[in-house]
């Protein structure tokens, strides 16, 4: 099998059948000059908008492609089954609701409630979900052996070849659409579905396009694999942003993609929240966090992209607006402008106002605080979250706590310590 991955990559005609396999189920959707990002960037962004695909997702593409491959009576009558985080779920059950399929879908347990309302929605009576396990690979490895033990057709989220040559029609979209010559595309990674469809069309067609994957700092799985060389599993990853975050990516994919990508960028999460947040007030545009991967990206390219055509691959817009505030704030945690801190007060009346009148800036804010008083000790601690009106205010903060003599421990940069207590 290995030397089969090995030599596979997607060729026009194929790419072409599942344009046509297509043609009456997807959205082309548009490819949008941003003017807020161009201005900002001094540069031509141009945005592909599978956020507006008609699951709000690319994943239609290369699900429906690869159900509509399979044969009626040997394959189909069996049923069919899959593994997702959530978008990969939706077209699956689109899929199958469209072609009066029954489908079983295994999603974790921590899918975002919105998608997995949204899977019930697309699927109706043809689809099965079962919420097990809290990582997508737990939620693969059961998926397989419901496969094995029944006999059913599993749907891989990107490691098919057909999944692939569906995701790739979005890069022949892209290069009909765009009015220049494009020099470089931004495309999130998860598995590497999209990147391995899309960087191999752009390769056969516009092969000076540099191809930047982008991945999730806590989940690039297909960074480690590149640098060692072969597919490799990671043993940790945040799952945060769960639309690209695997611990493992597909060998079709690896292998594709170590052809196609210029190089790749990993992005903390935060930042990605920045993008999300940014995307919303400014442009009213809701992307989940894979979906700003690509854009996220741009800030570390500032320089190269200057004068450049862009195109990043905005691939979806299913975010669950309860995690809105989670959003926010690893947002201000990584713009600097919200620290947390143990601190050690004096059990006296009047300590806390000291504390506000002597430490925090005029327009700075307790935006958290959580104390227990302990009648027996001269000092009770407290955890307190400070929003920043400014982020460079920072030293001024610690220098004041140092003036006054406040007894404090600082937990931003204490990663153990500041998952457990905040």
């Amino acid at each position: 099998m290995k030397n089969k991955f090995k030599k596979y990559f997607p060729s026009h005609e194929e790419v072409v059948k599942a344009k046509n396999i297509l043609k009456d189920i997807i959205y082309e959707t548009p490819l949008q000059k941003n003017l807020i990002l161009s201005e900002k960037y001094k540069a031509n962004i141009f945005l592909k908008r599978e956020d507006l695909q008609i699951i709000r997702s690319y994943k239609i593409r290369g699900a429906y492609n690869k159900i509509k491959s399979l044969s009626q009576k040997e394959q189909l009558n069996k049923g069919i089954v899959c593994a997702s985080a959530g978008n990969h779920a939706q077209g699956v059950a689109y899929s199958c609701n469209i072609l009066q399929l029954k489908g079983k879908i295994y999603m974790p347990s921590t899918t975002p409630k919105q998608k997995v309302e949204r899977v019930k929605m697309f699927g109706k009576e043809y689809v099965e979900i079962v919420l097990i396990g809290d990582t997508f690979d737990a939620v693969s490895r059961e998926a397989m052996k419901d496969c094995k033990k029944n006999k059913k057709i599993f749907i891989h989220p990107f490691d098919d070849i057909k999944i692939i040559e569906g995701q790739a029609t979005i890069g022949m979209e892209i290069l009909k659409q765009s009015p220049l010559n494009i020099d470089y595309v931004f495309i999130p990674i998860g598995g590497g579905g999209l990147a391995s469809g899309v960087g191999s069309h752009f390769k056969l067609f516009s092969p000076k396009t540099k191809i930047i994957g982008v991945e999730p700092q806590g989940a690039a799985s297909m960074s480690y694999s590149l640098k060692k060389g072969k597919v490799m599993e990671l043993k940790k990853i945040d799952w945060f942003i769960d639309g690209a975050s695997v611990k493992k990516v597909g060998e079709l994919n690896f292998n594709i993609c170590n052809q196609v990508l210029y190089e790749i960028k990993t992005v903390p999460e935060g930042k990605v929240c920045t993008t999300i947040l940014d995307l919303y007030n400014l442009e009213a545009i809701v992307a989940e966090p894979a979906g700003a991967l690509s854009i996220s990206a741009l800030d570390f390219y500032s320089k190269k992209i200057k004068g450049k055509t862009i195109v990043c691959i905005l691939s979806g817009g299913n975010n669950d607006i309860t995690r809105t505030e989670e959003i926010r704030e690893r947002s201000l945690i990584y713009e600097k402008r919200k620290h947390y801190f143990i601190v050690k007060f004096p059990q006296r009346s009047g300590a806390l106002k000291e504390f506000v009148n002597n430490i925090l800036g005029e327009k700075d804010d307790i935006a958290y605080f959580e104390y227990s008083k302990k009648t027996s000790k001269e000092e009770g601690p407290a955890i307190i979250g400070i929003e920043l009106a400014d982020k460079n205010e920072l030293s001024g903060l610690l220098g004041r706590m140092k003036k006054y003599k406040v007894h404090f421990q600082y937990l931003n940069k204490n990663p153990d310590l500041f998952r457990i207590l905040i």
